[in-house]
């Protein structure tokens, strides 16, 4: 291990051949060379120049809810954000939160300061930094429809702010998404409302996600993102693949918009799926789906 590396970070949050079954949401995933807990920004900033010092790819993990690591794993470290980057503050209707804050406890925090706005985030199981990075949504809302602004570090240790506009929110996407920077922290704007409103709108949503969403089983959320003019989940059932399994993995016959961990699956096994989904639907109706999972690592077998 690196003597850099160990007066960057204290050894007991330097993980090495960490699983990454342990840190992903389909609980599948070999190991990451490196797994950083990182708590302060001086430490990100450090972290940051040894990498490139190093050479070493890097890779930001938030809460794991949109990742696919191989098998063989990740040669590379992976930077997970906790200490400081977790705190959240209210200030009348501004929150302000670290980027390793949780999305679902963020909305309920809203929700107890009577702060309208994040109802359709109270399930969704990713961080802040997450979230913001791919505009996370469910339910007709967005995360861009909150964000004033988003703090991030370069990979040269800069800091930037971008607001909403410059951010370039899209379809599960964001420039943050596309540029090599870490999320520190966001400000989200949102409106004074009733406290038992927003409860209750909140619990109606939760109702609908647990009787529409195969939350009894490992996976990532929607799979797919919604083509143009269609839903995915309704073309893979409309191709006759609700059910349909390779090794472990399964598409939901609950949400064919998912597929699921549905017994001991593998990466492979969920890599295998999906492509599988992909090329018939291409074959059926000429449409071409796109993965939301983000793949990783290597995946030969």
């Amino acid at each position: 291990m690196s003597d850099r590396l160990n007066e960057i970070l204290p050894k007991e949050r330097i993980l090495t051949e960490e699983r990454m079954d342990r840190h992903t949401t389909f609980r599948t995933g070999g190991p990451a060379r490196y797994f950083l807990v990182i708590e302060t920004r001086k430490e990100l900033a450090q972290v940051l120049a040894w990498l490139q010092e190093e050479a070493l790819p890097w890779f930001l993990l938030g809460n794991g809810s949109n990742l696919l690591v191989g098998d063989r794993g990740y040669r590379g470290a992976i930077l997970h954000l906790a200490g400081e980057f977790l705190k959240t503050e209210i200030d009348e209707a501004t929150i302000r939160c670290g980027a390793g804050a949780m999305l679902s406890a963020v909305s309920r925090s809203a929700m107890e300061a009577g702060l309208t706005g994040l109802e359709f985030a109270s399930g969704i199981p990713g961080t802040i930094g997450g979230a913001v990075r791919m505009n996370a949504g469910a339910y007709n809302g967005e995360i861009a429809g909150v964000t004033e602004s988003v703090e991030v570090m370069e990979p040269d240790g800069r800091c930037r702010v971008y607001n909403r506009e410059e951010m370039a929110f899209g379809y599960r996407t964001s420039i943050v998404k596309t540029k090599p920077c870490v999320v520190l922290s966001t400000v989200l704007k949102l409106q004074k409302g009733d406290r038992s409103e927003i409860s209750a709108t909140m619990q109606e949503l939760s109702a609908k996600r647990r009787e529409k969403q195969p939350l009894e089983y490992p996976s990532a959320g929607s799979t797919f993102k919604r083509p143009e003019g269609y839903f995915a989940g309704k073309l893979i059932m409309d191709a006759g693949l609700a059910g349909a399994c390779v090794g472990g993995a399964q598409v939901s016959e609950k949400h064919c918009g998912f597929v699921i961990n549905r017994k001991n699956a593998t990466s492979a096994d969920v890599a295998g799926l999906i492509q599988k989904v992909t090329e018939t639907v291409q074959e059926k109706f000429g449409v071409t789906l796109e993965p939301e999972v983000i793949f990783l690592g290597d995946f030969e077998k």
